[in-house]
Parts: C-alpha cells; sequence; structure tokens
C-alpha cells in the first residue's frame, strides 16, 4: 500500500486477549499493532494475538517495548511483520534496530522463524529483509537533532512519531491531535518533511478519525486511530451517559 501512495489505517492493540484481537482484526483495519510498551501483553499474549489476527488479511506489527535484539527477533519468529521501535535517537541506535530485524549479511537476526514459516509460508526467509516493516520511532530530543542521519540508515523502511512523548521532548503536556500552530504540530511536520526527503514512510498516532484523516491529506502514509482498549471504554462510557443523562469526565490523555 505504501508504494502504490495508498494511506494505511492502523488500529492499536492494548487488550492481552485473542478473542478482542480477533474482533479488531475483523473490523477492516489495513494493520493493527500489538503494543508491547504501554499496553498490558506479554510474549505469550501477543503469540495468541496474532493467531486471531491470521483469521483475516489484516497485516499484524508490533510496538516492542525497547530496542533490544532479543525481543524484536521473538516477536518476529512469532510471525509478525513489521516492528515499531520505541526511542531511537540517533543512528547508531536506529542501525543496531534495523540489523536485529535483517538476516545476514545485512542484519545479525539469528533464523528460526518457527511461526513466520506457518504464517509466511516455506519461502518466509527468502522475502522476509524485504516484506518487514521496520518504523524507528522519533520522539526524542536527540532524535530531532539527527533527523537525516537516523532517516539515512540502510534498510530502515520509515519512521512513526508517538506525540506524547515527542511533546514531552520539547517542553510541552504529553497529548496527542496537537492543534496547527501549536509547538508539537510544528515540529510534527518537520519530521514529516525530513521522511519524504528521504523517500520513507511516515506515521503517526491520533486520537480521534478526524485528526487522522486531517494527517493524511498533510502527507502521512500511516495513520493509528485509537486503540481496542479507547474504544471499549468510550463507547460504554457514552452508553452509561445516555441511560443515565449524566456527563462524566474528560478522557484521558493516554492511549
Amino acid at each position: 500500500m505504501f508504494k502504490e501512495g495508498k494511506p494505511i489505517i492502523n488500529g492499536w492493540l492494548q487488550i492481552p486477549n485473542s478473542f478482542s484481537a480477533e474482533v479488531m482484526a475483523h473490523q477492516g483495519w489495513d494493520s493493527l499493532t500489538i503494543d508491547m510498551q504501554h499496553g498490558v501483553v506479554d510474549y505469550p499474549n501477543a503469540l495468541q494475538m496474532l493467531q486471531a489476527i491470521s483469521t483475516t488479511k489484516t497485516t499484524p506489527l508490533a510496538r516492542v517495548n525497547w530496542n533490544e535484539p532479543g525481543q524484536i527477533m521473538k516477536i518476529l519468529d512469532a510471525g509478525c511483520y513489521g516492528i515499531i521501535c520505541p526511542m531511537v535517537s540517533n543512528k547508531k541506535e536506529a542501525e543496531d534496530f534495523v540489523r536485529a530485524c535483517v538476516y545476514p549479511p545485512n542484519g545479525y537476526r539469528s533464523f528460526g522463524p518457527i511461526r513466520g514459516l506457518i504464517y509466511g509460508g516455506a519461502d518466509y526467509a527468502k522475502f522476509a529483509d524485504e516484506e518487514i516493516l521496520k518504523l524507528a520511532m522519533i520522539e526524542t530530543s536527540d532524535a530531532l537533532k539527527n533527523l537525516d542521519d537516523i532517516m539515512s540508515t540502510s534498510n530502515l523502511d520509515g519512521i512513526y512519531i508517538g506525540p506524547a512523548d515527542l511533546s514531552l521532548a520539547i517542553g510541552e503536556e504529553p497529548k496527542f491531535d496537537n492543534p496547527k500552530g501549536s509547538k508539537t504540530h510544528s515540529t510534527i511536520l518537520k519530521i514529516l518533511e525530513h521522511a519524504k526527503k528521504h523517500k520513507l514512510l511516515a506515521g503517526v498516532h491520533n486520537l480521534s478519525p478526524e485528526y487522522a484523516l486531517e494527517m493524511v491529506k498533510t502527507g502521512f502514509d500511516l495513520v493509528t486511530v485509537g486503540s481496542d482498549q479507547r474504544f471499549m471504554s468510550g463507547a460504554a462510557k457514552n452508553t452509561i451517559q445516555k441511560m443515565k443523562g449524566t456527563k462524566q469526565g474528560d478522557d484521558s490523555k493516554g492511549y
């Protein structure tokens, strides 16, 4: 879809449950990202969630909790077809991340795609390096100083912006869907400009579909909209408010 210039609509999974992942996968998302950083998902949960996503054509991605080769390789072996890596601040960190996703001679990923062979097929290893998305998160003050160095990393497919941590990095309150004219919004556009220059996929996290559509118009290739936890709590809250005629407090600023 990226090569064809089509926007990728990505969902976010924080609930460690295969059935909720299966329900989400059947709603028409282009991709679903299992959040292993800030969600409450561990590896056994993630494996079962990947199996559930496999009942559809939705592409399975994962955000790992750190730039740690063992974790990256293990979730790839489980059949994940894309990694979002947090807190990538310089070229060396970007190179280390990419090399953990790629088999020798271009990387140091160890061979053993136990479920990858089931999900991807017998020729998995032949195409894995080219087909697996490798997205580095740009969200630290150091990363903002090293945009061109990071984005010139060989075999890096794209970048992903975490607006909350990015806001903190530039001295603003952490939040999503930052308004035009805000410091965070301007910084997001700066990152996008660099990604376009390097012909990389650019992704960003959003809370509302309205804001995500604006990000697509702005030029983002992948937009995440909400999360399973937020969809569940939001729909439940809306129903309770209508039934009781009450108004609850504002939504949290989290995922």
